[in-house]
């Protein structure tokens, strides 16, 4: 994945688009006509995104946002795409970014039928600060003030009716809400007893819902410890904590139904933290031992088992490092 195109998925990420919500491919597709509409080609930089600015501005119907995808980004898209799926453009990329207040519908004409092939769209000279502004001291401060006048896309869409949540309290002192359900349940756990007990009071730097909603998300940190700049969610853990003084990291999943520490996740979160400074540690939690029995045979080598249960104990996967005798002796 090109610079441009994981920058453009971070500035959709933080005015509200429920990326989240998208398949791996739509988020590419959604970073490119943001891409497209602002023309902003793989060795531009954000300050240069065009916008509307009247007659003659930059503007670029569905079939010309597709030509700028197979001209500059067909790396990244494997293929050409074929003309003809313009339509798919305005159904579902554009059905994203217009109601966020990014993009405006139909610059220069706002009359024109939904359906007329010849609708233009362009940069919202409204929201224009947020592209010229990333990654300068200015761009959050942007982002909040577009937040204000246009909402936050995520919260809009989600119709749903209020619902019971956990409280969960971080070793900062700040209380998180997490809506109610077993999974979260998991993680408020991971919290207030696993972290405080085996965490060394570490500081969380990422913690996400079960409806994949991301609550902290401590970038800097993140970036500081060697990860390298993400974009994509699925592939982080439920949760990543850091321990400062012994120089720990700490990559917790909350298993309910799914998702333990496999040999096959456990490669991929090697992966994303193999320039990491601090050493990691990978902890698969669950509720009970009864849960934990669903998914022993899963459970990769090098890594810790954690159960909510029983708060007291981890079960270390793998033998000789901690194999020897325990003491009967009071305090040893």
């Amino acid at each position: 994945m090109s610079n441009k195109i994981s920058e453009a998925l971070d500035i959709l990420t933080e005015i509200g688009v429920p990326l989240d919500r998208q398949t791996k491919r739509r988020r590419l597709r959604l970073a490119l006509t943001l891409l497209a509409v602002s023309n902003v080609k793989p060795g531009d930089d954000w300050h240069s995104a065009a916008y509307w600015q009247g007659k003659n501005s930059w503007s670029v119907t569905t079939r010309e946002i597709i030509n700028f995808w197979n001209q500059h980004y067909l790396e990244d898209l494997g293929k050409p795409i074929s003309s003809g799926s313009y339509d798919d453009v305005r159904r579902k990329d554009l059905a994203l970014l217009v109601p966020s207040g990014l993009i405006l519908r139909s610059a220069g004409n706002p009359n024109a039928n939904t359906n007329n092939p010849t609708r233009s769209y362009a940069i919202n000279p409204e929201a224009v600060s947020i592209l010229h502004s990333y990654g300068t001291s200015k761009w959050q401060q942007n982002i909040l003030e577009f937040k204000r006048k246009f909402g936050d896309l995520s919260q809009r869409l989600d119709r749903g009716t209020e619902q019971i949540k956990i409280p969960v309290r971080l070793p900062s002192g700040i209380t998180l809400e997490l809506k109610a359900g077993q999974h979260n349940a998991i993680q408020r756990a991971i919290v207030e007893e696993f972290l405080p007990r085996f965490g060394n009071g570490a500081k969380v730097l990422y913690i996400g819902d079960s409806d994949k909603k991301i609550l902290i998300r401590e970038s800097h940190d993140l970036l500081d410890l060697g990860f390298e700049k993400f974009t994509d969610t699925d592939l982080l853990p439920d949760i990543v904590a850091y321990d400062s003084v012994r120089n720990w990291l700490f990559l917790v999943e909350a298993v309910h139904s799914s998702n333990p520490i496999d040999p096959v996740r456990h490669l991929l979160l090697e992966e994303m933290t193999r320039n990491c400074t601090a050493p990691v540690i990978f902890v698969s939690a669950f509720q009970n031992r009864n849960s934990f029995r669903q998914f022993v045979a899963d459970i990769s080598w090098q890594t810790e088992v954690w159960i909510a249960d029983e708060p007291k104990h981890l079960i270390h996967f793998d033998g000789e490092k901690f194999l020897g005798p325990f003491s009967n002796e009071k305090g040893l």
